[in-house]
């Protein structure tokens, strides 16, 4: 199985060089230390796997995974790098990757990720695969007027709901299954994004966005 470096930290290539070296079935045809080489290689090279960073110069991970994909849509790629925010690992799979692996991984499990992906399947680090098991499990934001509202994440408007209905921090937390400090950061990012005072603000302006909503809605029976 034909392997494409693309990484801009040398240590970090050689490292997974040497690691796959020691196999019988991958080895490494070429290494790309920017986004730009490394879809000027993909493209050369025809690599059955592209082991992509995401921070490089010139086009980053993503973009050159985007470019790949465009002109190669076949192409395999797995994206190993340090960064783990939902932002970055939902693009990356928007964009066309076929894995997200953080460089923390083990030996093996670099080895294993490369190889699944090579031959077809799709394949997330531990912590990456439970990040997205959180994401997906969040409720969904509900239609709202006030762009303010818009900011907030399905979670923040569950609690921002109890808010409304008057319940306590406590009463939160038990409602929701939290502990009460994650309610506590909850509200605190919610009043800072709704950019209100306190919860009477924030409650106010819900009920405001929610009254707007039920306007709009017309009474429709059924």
């Amino acid at each position: 199985m034909k392997i494409l470096l693309a990484d801009d930290h040398p240590l970090f290539r050689s490292g997974v060089r040497n690691l796959i070296q020691t196999t019988e079935d991958l080895v490494v045809i070429g290494e790309a230390a920017t986004g730009d080489e490394a879809v000027e290689m993909a493209l050369k090279l025809k690599p059955d796997v592209i082991v992509m960073d995401i921070r490089m110069p010139g086009l980053n991970g993503i973009e050159a995974t985007r470019v790949i994909k465009e002109k190669l849509p076949d192409m395999k790629i797995l994206i190993v790098t340090m960064l783990k925010n939902d932002k970055s690992v939902f693009t990356a799979m928007k964009m066309g990757a076929r894995g997200y692996c953080l460089k923390d991984a083990g030996e093996m499990e670099l080895m294993q990720a490369i190889r699944m992906v090579g031959n077809g399947g799709a394949v997330f680090s531990a912590d990456i695969a439970e990040r997205m098991m959180n994401y997906f499990s969040m409720p969904e934001k509900k239609e709202v007027l006030n762009p303010a509202l818009s900011e907030l994440t399905g979670r923040e408007i569950e609690v921002l709901e109890q808010i409304a209905q008057g319940h306590t921090n406590t009463h939160i937390a038990a409602r929701l299954h939290l502990s009460t400090k994650t309610v506590a950061n909850h509200i605190s990012n919610i009043l800072n994004k709704l950019q209100v005072a306190d919860r009477h603000e924030a409650k106010r302006l819900y009920n405001v966005s929610m009254k707007s909503v039920d306007s709009q809605d017309g009474g429709d029976e059924f």
